[in-house]
């Protein structure tokens, strides 16, 4: 690929998720190698979370009426644009578009759950039109999941120059509070590490159930910019059924925040198990209560060997260089 050449980063969002800070990051790398990223949403939801850090960034985007309009303005673009979608609607409607107008495409499959009812649907079609795009998973169980042979590249994040302090009981789940998610989980670990201090930060269609179950027991923040909050946080749960590689791990450990997590999806070979966080076993609360319980009692020595040792998983492995190194390889051959 040459310097100056013009992308499409596209997706369908409303909200900042994993996926979202993804594409900022990537549109940023890009953005200092000489390139022309535009992240191009597939759908007009108004004035969203998404489109205001958009705008904080200073990112260059575009925002097109409905999938119609997608379609068609995607068709326009001459052949030299790349395409590089993310997400099953913007990957549907972008690899059968390129494909009937002769363009290239990228896309990249970062979830691993096949959902339930239409969101099953929308799943396997994703998987099934992947024959039409250059594929590039976040993790190898995903990419065992496609028909075709994809590219494994892991999800990255940019190394923050110092790390939290990790020196206190303050225990975060961050992500979007939906089933898949299992913040139900999370919020039960409450009751059996009393010496902790439990955020919830997210939003989604559990939040009230969720507030109401648990509000005495759980702080609820809602969304927020976590680039504010990662100094306020000592240990990060994730309680998720189904994962990708998800990148608030990722943005954990560059803070020097362990991970106490489910082993699910691409979280099993992130974490070295009592180095740099836990695996426990799916669903059992219990089990990760008992670690957090052991957290919460372990002096300065162990968690700051903890903390380094997270530190330096990103900084070998999930750097944005080497990782939109490996997406350029990717779009060039």
């Amino acid at each position: 690929m040459l310097p100056m050449q013009q992308i499409w980063l596209a997706i369908d969002a409303r909200q900042v998720g994993g996926i979202e800070v993804h594409i900022i990051h990537l549109a940023n790398d890009l953005l200092a190698r000489g390139f022309r990223p535009t992240i191009v949403l597939v759908s007009n939801h108004g004035i969203t979370p998404f489109t205001t850090l958009l705008k904080q960034q200073g990112l260059p985007y575009e925002v097109c009426h409905n999938s119609r309009d997608f379609m068609r303005r995607l068709a326009r673009q001459p052949a030299s644009v790349l395409i590089h979608t993310h997400g099953y609607k913007a990957g549907v409607l972008g690899r059968l578009t390129a494909w009937f107008t002769g363009k290239s495409v990228v896309s990249t499959f970062h979830s691993g759950d096949d959902g339930e009812g239409l969101l099953k649907f929308y799943s396997w079609l994703d998987r099934t039109t992947a024959r039409f795009a250059k594929c590039i998973a976040v993790s190898e169980p995903i990419a065992r999941k496609l028909p075709v042979p994809s590219t494994v590249i892991s999800n990255f994040v940019p190394m923050p120059a110092t790390p939290a302090t990790v020196t206190g009981n303050r225990i975060a789940f961050v992500g979007r509070l939906s089933p898949e998610k299992g913040p139900e989980a999370f919020c039960q670990l409450a009751a059996f590490c009393p010496d902790g201090a439990f955020h919830l930060y997210g939003d989604g269609p559990m939040k009230s159930g969720l507030l109401q179950q648990y509000g005495d027991r759980v702080q609820l923040h809602g969304f927020q910019n976590m680039a504010n909050e990662w100094h306020n946080i000592d240990l990060l749960c994730i309680t998720s059924r189904f994962e990708g590689l998800p990148l608030v791990a990722l943005e954990a450990m560059a803070h020097g925040i362990p991970v106490c997590t489910f082993a699910v999806g691409g979280l099993v070979n992130l974490i070295d198990h009592k180095s740099n966080g836990w695996l426990v076993e799916p669903g059992h609360v219990r089990d990760m209560a008992e670690l957090v319980n052991y957290w919460l009692r372990s002096d300065g020595v162990v968690r700051s060997k903890m903390s380094q040792a997270a530190r330096n998983t990103i900084a070998r492995g999930y750097s944005v260089n080497n990782r939109v190194t490996d997406i350029l390889a990717v779009y060039g051959a």
